[in-house]
């Protein structure tokens, strides 16, 4: 029988009263979007108004509601369904075909599926993602339309809760796509994506920290440009992101590289006089981990001395009206009292970095 008379016969019958029979109604059409969409418009136009339908009828029968109950177990068997199909990878795939409403629904869905986990704790629909790569690619390119990148951006911080597929994120072509979707001109997107980088970065520490290790020279060969961003949002929230991550204890061998590279320091010295103060802040939470590291190669030891007396001077009046922050007061007095025990000043690198 064709797709479009499938189609219709299944619109005809009585509601589904099952969670299969739901599922089976969406995959016929998504199969008929998939086979007739450069063929017959009206075809297609029927298909998404049913998927709109069909979609709050599954996700009715996993999440339930005051009238209809649902037990971990049925909605672990509706999974178990959806993962043997198509459907979520389809779903995605037209998502900028079906409606506003239609795509939270498909975010909504994709939540649960990728979510759940059997009592082994293992995610059917992770695993379900883990093989398919493409679903995740998929999910990423969907920053490059308007119309989906939100939603595309929210089904894909989900799957990054799940350790295995945010490794397959880090380690597949897609993780330095992320230093070029972060500076998209539009604010929205932009935002969206650096918290899915974000989140790529902090949540699984052990995993990010291999990761690091093993791709640190490309990794903040690219980051330390977001620094020099001409997007004010991209640099403080880079350079807090940075902060974070050196701070975090999982990245101690990662931070003590960094912290003795001469670069580094010299760009934190910048920062520490931006002209917005919240960056000017920001800056000083990584510029204090080269001060106090106690095993600072000779290099950091050179500058921190030449600038010495200049430093002194900038830290004594830096960010005073903060000096109520118990915290900052007390980093500030360390800092301060760490520089001062250094030797006498020979030149001054700090004065330079003025004109650069």
């Amino acid at each position: 029988m064709p797709l479009l008379e499938s189609l219709k016969e299944a619109l005809k019958a009585d509601r589904p009263k099952t969670g299969a029979e739901i599922l089976a109604r969406l995959a016929n059409c998504l199969n008929v979007i998939e086979h007739e969409q450069a063929r017959d418009a009206k075809a297609v136009e029927k298909a998404v108004e049913s998927i709109a339908k069909y979609l709050q009828l599954l996700l009715l029968a996993m999440r339930g509601d005051e009238e209809h109950q649902v037990t971990k177990e049925s909605v672990l068997e509706l999974t178990l369904e959806i993962v043997k199909t198509e459907v979520i990878f389809l779903l995605i795939r037209h998502l900028s075909l079906l409606g506003f409403e239609t795509r939270k629904d498909v975010a909504s869905l994709c939540s649960i599926v990728v979510r759940l986990k059997d009592d082994n704790e293992k995610s059917p629909g992770a695993q379900y993602v883990a093989a398919r790569p493409y679903v995740l690619e998929k999910l990423f390119w969907g920053y490059e339309d308007p119309a989906i990148a939100l939603v595309s951006g929210s089904m894909l911080r989900d799957c990054t809760r799940d350790e295995a597929l945010a490794k397959i994120m880090l380690y597949g072509p897609l993780f330095l796509h992320f230093f070029e979707k972060v500076e998209t001109p539009n604010f929205e997107i932009a935002s969206d994506a650096f918290s899915t980088f974000k989140d790529l970065l902090t949540r699984h520490k052990g995993v990010v920290a291999l990761y690091l290790q093993e791709h640190y020279a490309e990794f903040f060969a690219a980051y330390m440009k977001l620094l020099q961003s001409s997007n004010y949002v991209t640099r403080r929230q880079s350079l807090k992101l940075l902060g974070e991550m050196l701070l975090d204890r999982s990245n101690v061998k990662v931070m003590v590289k960094f912290v003795s590279e001469v670069p580094h320091l010299m760009q934190m010295m910048m920062l520490l006089k931006d002209q917005s103060r919240s960056i000017q802040f920001e800056a000083f939470h990584v510029f204090k981990v080269f001060v106090a590291n106690p095993n600072k190669p000779q290099p950091i030891i050179d500058i921190l001395t030449n600038n010495r007396d200049k430093l002194l001077k900038f830290l004594e009046e830096f960010h005073t009206e903060r000096d109520e922050d118990e915290q900052f007061r007390e980093e500030k007095t360390v800092l301060i009292k760490e520089i001062s025990l250094l030797g006498a000043p020979v030149a001054s690198a700090f004065a330079a970095t003025e004109n650069a």
